[in-house]
């Protein structure tokens, strides 16, 4: 028998921090990178820029096809509410090869197209020479951080978020460490590789990754790696679902490409100030994606237990504890707030322009927060096409309209993070909306 769904802090936690963990793990990479490439000695500054140009459209691709994650959590959650899970035995692989299959078509074009991809984000000269070098690297761990992200929606459906935790983990310290020995050399032993040395220690972690990811899914679940025909009854409209939040997804990177493109026209100092604000962006948004972890996963299960009351105090608790998470990051970063800056570069016209608008992305985190935990709550309830158009709709109707104003009047990367701000907040008062006027209502 299943036990009813419990959603008490100690068994949101439970979840919530394994999930934190994991999920700080992938920005963690970037971060690394971003801290590491900042400081070597050649050409510290169009290094910065290349990383934070490729690692940016590395993130598009990953997010636009990693969204199976979500819809695989949300299959398995609700199986496993209704107490059906045996009915889904072959869709784990069935999904995960359709997932390679896509991420190495996928790859093959972007590097054919490689040069041109980069020369469309404003790169020219040394860092569209840099960003194409650390791309081509990169690129070979892609159709790897895909399996991992497919595993872990996995482990996310059986409500289990240790064994992601341990992987991202393992994952995150090997890179940091090879980060430093391959970046820097080690004299005697390893000639420094800079800006390639960075490429390569994200590969081989993110190979370690799915190396773990594999064993534990074969030992750890119910479900079997053994590719087998016809398709199961769900993979229809868990491509559906992942085909919705896709386009969600390829709607969110619109805004990350454009933010980027008018980063990099504005100058280099402006482009790498612009890397490492979004990078600590990136790392709160994750981190605090670890309740919207709990709500993917456990919203589905309760999906599946028709149980509205629990539901609803879900989405109140989650908001609570991510909100509060959210201002304690910000509080932090506040105290540290130009000791921060000087991890990432020495270079004083970056930090003058990273200073400038770095308050912005402090001040935007409660509000990130809320919009983060719903959408994963609308994610776990299968409501693709409902993010889909929120995304589409704030990223064309919000961000960009204040982009484009914003950068009429020069306002250069202030135009940037106040489009991120209003964007964010479309999305957070849209969705809050929405599931009080659908689930109130079977909440008296």
């Amino acid at each position: 028998m299943h036990k009813k769904t419990n959603i008490s802090f100690k068994a949101i936690n439970k979840l919530a921090i394994p999930a934190i963990i994991s999920g700080i793990a992938e920005p963690l990479l970037s971060i690394t990178d971003t801290a590491i490439v900042g400081n070597i000695q050649e050409h510290p500054t169009e290094a910065l820029a290349a990383v934070g140009i490729a690692g940016s459209f590395i993130s598009a691709m990953v997010w636009i096809l990693a969204q199976t994650r979500s819809a695989i959590s949300a299959t398995v959650g609700k199986y496993l509410g209704a107490k059906k899970l045996h009915e889904i035995d072959s869709l784990p692989a069935q999904i995960i090869a359709i997932n390679i299959a896509l991420s190495i078509i996928i790859c093959a074009i972007s590097l054919f197209f490689v040069t041109e991809i980069f020369q469309l984000y404003n790169a020219e000269g040394l860092i569209l020479n840099y960003s194409v070098e650390y791309f081509k690297i990169r690129t070979i761990g892609f159709p790897l951080t895909l399996f991992v992200f497919s595993v872990f929606g996995v482990f996310g459906g059986l409500q289990n978020t240790f064994w992601p935790m341990v992987i991202s983990m393992v994952g995150a310290i090997l890179n940091i460490g090879l980060d430093f020995i391959l970046v820097f050399g080690i004299d005697g032993f390893i000639e420094p590789m800079n800006i390639v040395g960075a490429a390569w220690a994200s590969v081989i972690s993110q190979f370690v990754m799915a190396i773990l990811a594999l064993v534990l899914l074969l030992k750890k679940t119910p479900f079997k790696l053994k590719m087998s025909l016809p398709f199961n009854k769900e993979i229809g409209k868990l491509l559906s679902i992942s085909f919705n939040l896709a386009i969600r997804a390829a709607a969110l990177n619109v805004a990350l490409y454009l933010a980027n493109s008018f980063a990099t026209k504005y100058g280099n100092n402006y482009i790498a100030a612009q890397t490492i604000a979004f990078q600590i962006w990136l790392f709160f948004a994750f981190f605090i994606d670890g309740y919207a972890s709990v709500g993917n996963i456990v919203s589905g299960k309760l999906l599946g237990e028709q149980n509205y009351k629990k539901l609803w105090k879900l989405s109140l608790k989650l908001s609570k504890y991510s909100v509060g998470v959210a201002c304690i990051l910000a509080a932090f970063c506040g105290i540290f707030y130009f000791q921060i800056g000087k991890l990432f570069s020495q270079d004083e016209v970056v930090l003058t322009s990273f200073y400038s608008i770095f308050w912005i992305v402090l001040i935007m985190q409660p509000i990130n927060a809320i919009a983060f935990v719903y959408d994963g709550i609308f994610k776990g309830l299968a409501e693709a096409a409902t993010l889909r158009n929120l995304l589409i709709f704030a990223t064309f109707f919000g961000f960009l309209p204040v982009l484009l104003i914003g950068d009429y009047f020069n306002l250069k990367l202030y135009a940037i993070w106040i489009a991120f701000a209003v964007w964010m907040f479309i999305r957070s008062s849209v969705l809050v909306v929405k599931f009080r006027a659908k689930y109130l209502i079977k909440n008296p």
